[in-house]
């Protein structure tokens, strides 16, 4: 791969391994904290809010860190289109397109770059590159793909339960007025 494509996979995985790590932490410590963000979760039908709200937060965190090492890229990428999929069916589809609506473009936009650096691979300036991990093309792009659809399914199979909204979670310092997003 040539200098300027291993900048630009560089620059691609920096800022997507950011913009993850940014929300996780928004889920974590912003807005309502972890008890706003549960709440949230519940909202859209998840149950066991509390654990949904740790479950995205170590999950961006740690895509988005391994992201920035470009390391298990396939898997990084798998994580993100997981949580981008997860939004994007329960808390943006029924919004159209635009996410100045609320709508599912950016968690769109999020899981198809995810995706084209998971084909692409991370690059020469990557911990994958120097451990000598190579999985990329069609292989990198299914891996990350498949492990995402599965991990997917297998969240809202075990979790998801449509229908009227349950009762939140009790909080114990948060007003309910303060959601995380």
């Amino acid at each position: 791969m040539s200098h300027p494509g291993a900048v630009a996979l560089l620059l691609v995985r920096l800022v997507l391994g950011v913009v993850m790590i940014v929300h996780g932490l928004n889920h974590w410590r912003g807005g309502g904290r972890i008890e706003g963000t549960a709440r949230w979760f519940t909202g859209l039908g998840l149950r066991h809010g509390t654990l949904q709200a740790w479950m995205s937060v170590v999950t961006e965190i740690g895509a988005g860190a391994l992201l920035l090492l470009g390391l298990l890229t396939p898997l990084a990428s798998a994580a993100v289109i997981s949580v981008m999929l997860v939004a994007g069916l329960l808390a943006h589809r029924r919004n159209g397109f635009f996410v100045f609506k609320d709508g599912y473009e950016y968690v769109l936009t999020l899981a198809a770059v995810s995706l084209a650096l998971a084909v692409l691979g991370p690059g020469r300036l990557s911990l994958d590159e120097a451990s000598g991990i190579e999985m990329t093309g069609w292989a990198g792009g299914g891996l990350a793909l498949g492990a995402a659809v599965a991990a997917t399914a297998g969240l809202l199979a075990a979790f998801w339960r449509p229908g009227p909204a349950p009762e939140p979670e009790p909080s114990t310092n948060e007003p309910l007025e303060q959601e995380a997003r």
